[in-house]
């Protein structure tokens, strides 16, 4: 019985300690609201997005984090990418990466781009380099790159990114964005590793606030 009793106790001080510490994330501290939500799939949801660059080195290390976290995320949180162009570099590897993701190989390549811009050295901002390493890594044809690379799909893809990123009003990367409402970056959160936690929250936030309705 005394037993049973100190194990109430201490799940229940880890109740509270975890309310406590979920109540310490506060609007405007470690998480901005944006004035102008974004909108988001109506597909009762959670959606988290992140702004990336594969040239950012920050963005390189939480990967490392993401994605352990985005395989363990529940069914109703869809997780998705959105890579920034605020340069020319930026630009050129936002095409690389709407290329895989429309010839279907994103999955398989993405981190493998991540490795080699920041550990091989490999910038991958022409279109010969970048159809070198897709043929390479992700086992297609140069000539399926051909009518991927310039196609209308992935130019559109590209505009309506930049306009999602833009939306975001954010000057930097990476960032994690809630339900189209809330941004969350190193900086608001208190250092990376606090970044998905602070998602977490909020995405408890989103989902007790659906059930309310």
């Amino acid at each position: 019985m005394f037993s049973l009793i100190k194990q109430w106790m201490a799940v229940s001080l880890l109740l509270v300690g975890s309310v406590a510490y979920a109540a310490d994330y506060k609007a405007g501290v470690h998480y901005d609201v944006l004035d102008e939500p974004v909108a988001v799939l109506a597909d009762g949801k959670v959606h988290v997005e992140e702004a990336f660059w594969y040239g950012c080195p920050h963005c390189f290390h939480l990967e490392d984090r993401i994605e352990p976290w985005v395989k363990a995320l529940p069914a109703d949180v869809e997780f998705s990418r959105v890579p920034a162009m605020f340069g020319r570099a930026w630009v050129r590897h936002a095409q690389l990466y709407y290329t895989a993701d429309v010839l279907g190989i994103l999955d398989q390549v993405h981190h493998k781009i991540f490795k080699a811009f920041h550990l091989n050295k490999q910038r991958l901002l022409s279109e010969d380099d970048q159809k070198d390493f897709l043929v390479e890594h992700g086992g297609i044809t140069e000539k399926q790159f051909d009518k991927v690379h310039e196609s209308f799909t992935v130019k559109s893809r590209m505009k309506q990114g930049d306009k999602r990123i833009r939306s975001f009003k954010i000057s930097g990367v990476p960032a994690l964005i809630v339900n189209g409402k809330y941004v969350v970056s190193a900086s608001t959160a208190g250092g990376q590793d606090k970044m998905t936690a602070v998602v977490d929250f909020l995405i408890e936030q989103e989902r007790q606030a659906v059930a309310a309705r």
